[in-house]
C-alpha cells in the first residue's frame, strides 16, 4: 500500500470516528430540544430547527459537488493511465498496467474522502456549536 493510500485512509476513519461521535451528541441535543419546545415555538427553536434543515442540505449538496468533481478529475487521471497500460507491453512491461490497478484503488478513496468532507464539517462544527448552547 502507497503512503497516499495510507495517508488517505487515515483521513477517512479519522472523519468517520469524529462523526461517529459528533453525531449522537447534535441528535441528543436537538431531539431535547424539541421534547422541550412548546407548541408555540420560540424564535430561537424555530431558527435552530430551521437551520437543521438547511444544514443537511446544503452539506449533502456540496457532498455530492465534491465527488462529482473529484469523479471528473479521477477520470482524466484513469484514461491517460489506460491509454499508457495499453501499450506497457511495447514500453517495457507490466510497470503500467499495475500503475493503473493502483490508481483505480486511490481514485475509490480519494472520492470517498472529498464527499465525507463537507459532511464532516458540519456534523462536527454543530457539534461543537450545540455543547456550548444551552437548552433552555
Amino acid at each position: 500500500m502507497s503512503a497516499r493510500q495510507t495517508r488517505t485512509i487515515q483521513s477517512i476513519n479519522k472523519k468517520n470516528v469524529e462523526l461517529a461521535l459528533a453525531v449522537p451528541q447534535v441528535m441528543a441535543h436537538r431531539l431535547t430540544r424539541m421534547a422541550l419546545a412548546d407548541q408555540n415555538l420560540s424564535s430561537r427553536d424555530r431558527k435552530e430547527f430551521n437551520q437543521m434543515s438547511h444544514e443537511k442540505l446544503t452539506a449533502f449538496n456540496a457532498s455530492w459537488q465534491a465527488m462529482f468533481m473529484q469523479t471528473m478529475h479521477v477520470n482524466q487521471m484513469l484514461c491517460t493511465s489506460f491509454i499508457r497500460a495499453m501499450w506497457s507491453p511495447w514500453w517495457g512491461g507490466q510497470s503500467a498496467a499495475n500503475a493503473f490497478s493502483s490508481q483505480l484503488n486511490n481514485a475509490a478513496l480519494s472520492i470517498m474522502d472529498k464527499g465525507l468532507a463537507p459532511v464532516h464539517r458540519t456534523a462536527t462544527a454543530n457539534a461543537k456549536r450545540l455543547a456550548k448552547t444551552k437548552l433552555r
